[in-house]
């Protein structure tokens, strides 16, 4: 008889990098999930646990994501800003 409970990723690690690295308020969400898992555990709701953990996840990839288009929007931005300032005639002699 197998009396060990099963062992559940809380994912919290990344949860708290893409906090601090990436977006904070998907971050933040990613580990109030993360931070329910092992207290989910505890209470023999492994399923909960599963759950949360995965929710855990998938918001923090959704941080990265987020930081991700938020980093190619601003670099479209200032190369758009920056070819429309050369092309206007900017030059002031």
């Amino acid at each position: 008889m197998n009396t060990s409970s099963p062992v559940v990723s809380n994912n919290l690690v990344w949860a708290i990098l893409s906090t601090v690295l990436c977006c904070l308020p998907l971050g933040i969400v990613s580990i109030i999930h993360a931070a329910k898992v092992n207290g989910l555990l505890a209470a023999g709701d492994v399923a909960g646990a599963r759950d949360a953990a995965d929710k855990a996840k998938k918001w923090a990839i959704w941080s990265v994501v987020a930081w991700a288009v938020m980093v190619v929007l601003y670099l479209v931005f200032f190369f758009v800003l920056g070819i429309g300032g050369a092309m206007s005639g900017g030059s002031s002699y």
